[in-house]
């Protein structure tokens, strides 16, 4: 089918072609009635501005990109996904970028994408998202970008950012396994370089010392989000001469790795052993049993950050003086599923 052009658009609201450019590209100087029957004309007849060709015919951008480095496949999805919907819903095209955070040329790298690609601004996702001496280079070559980011509180530093509390999401992780009767829990780190990672070991360390458990530095591994990691961290504590009831996983990828090193040495999960994971990612509903975890809203927390750039990029361009659109938080709920149970009574 031919696809469907702007004369079109115009031809069916009944006004010229500039005015549905004005229209498209959020100009002020176009009446609400107008406007209005433009934007209708548009959805009935499924129009997609060619984002790289209105940046080519004016000078500002109607591009942004998405930089990532996680090995985390499906929050790589999700984070591709939800910026992804807020490109095509708010007529801007993507780029994706992902790259090495730990490389010592990153913030030139992502200066350069952004001036050749003829990019608006970044979303940028963690670990590079928590990186100051990063943040303060892009800004100081003046590049927008909105972060991704874990913290328990809007950080309020200046630099516009979608959050998320890891911190009470594996407080109440590790609350339901003490309340289930656990009192040996291990916990496996995703990697260092994540902020996710140190903020759901301090919610983990924090209900252990809320609960009066004593925290044993035997039931704490180092790791990275892999599954990999779950099993050999879970290899690791299972051969302890006290092993863990339960073990908390960073993630689901991590907790799939437990479940399958817990399986290797002939245990029944959850009766044997429970444990849980982070994120509610493919790997927590498909195993088997289904993983305790917390639900993390990565495609909406992605999709938000797009349009936190793409609404503060268009105040300005309209020269708006009325305050930029607030930082947001988001909350993981706890998911219960048959992963965890109370610990096996003790023999004799």
């Amino acid at each position: 089918m031919r696809r469907t052009t702007i004369k079109d658009v115009a031809e069916r609201a009944e006004v010229s072609l500039k005015t549905v450019s004005r229209v498209i590209n959020d100009e002020p100087s176009v009446q609400e009635q107008t406007r209005e029957r433009v934007l209708q004309a548009i959805a009935a007849l499924g129009y997609q501005p060619d984002a790289s060709a209105r940046s080519l015919r004016s000078a500002q951008s109607f591009a942004i990109g998405v930089a990532y480095d996680n090995p985390n496949a499906y929050y790589v999805i999700g984070i591709q996904q939800g910026v992804l919907g807020a490109c095509r819903a708010l007529g801007f095209g993507l780029q994706i970028h992902p790259c090495d955070s730990t490389s010592p040329t990153l913030a030139q790298e992502l200066v350069e994408l952004v001036r050749h690609s003829r990019l608006a601004g970044l979303v940028l996702a963690p670990p590079m998202s928590e990186r100051p001496e990063l943040l303060q280079e892009l800004t100081d070559h003046g590049v927008r970008f909105v972060r991704i980011i874990s913290a328990a509180k809007d950080p309020q530093d200046g630099y516009p950012c979608v959050f998320l509390d890891d911190r009470d999401a594996a407080y109440a992780i590790t609350e339901h396994l003490i309340q289930l009767g656990h009192q040996r829990i291990g916990f496996l780190w995703g990697g260092r370089s994540h902020r996710s990672s140190s903020e759901r070991y301090q919610g983990y360390e924090d209900a252990l010392r809320d609960y009066g458990i004593t925290r044993d530095p035997a039931l704490i591994v180092d790791g990275d989000y892999a599954f990999d990691d779950g099993f050999r961290g879970a290899r690791r504590l299972l051969a302890l001469e006290q092993p863990p009831t339960a073990i908390f996983g960073s993630n689901d990828e991590i907790a799939a790795g437990v479940l399958a090193a817990a399986k290797s040495r002939g245990m029944h999960v959850p009766y044997d052993l429970s444990i849980a994971g982070f994120e509610d990612s493919p790997f927590s509903k498909q195993s088997w049993p289904a993983l305790t975890t917390a639900k993390q809203a990565t495609e909406d927390m992605a999709r938000h950050a797009a349009e936190l750039l793409i609404g503060e990029l268009r105040r300005e361009a309209r020269g708006d003086t009325e305050a930029a659109i607030g930082n947001r938080g988001f909350s993981p709920e706890l998911v219960v599923r048959g992963s965890t149970a109370p610990p096996k009574p003790a023999a004799g």
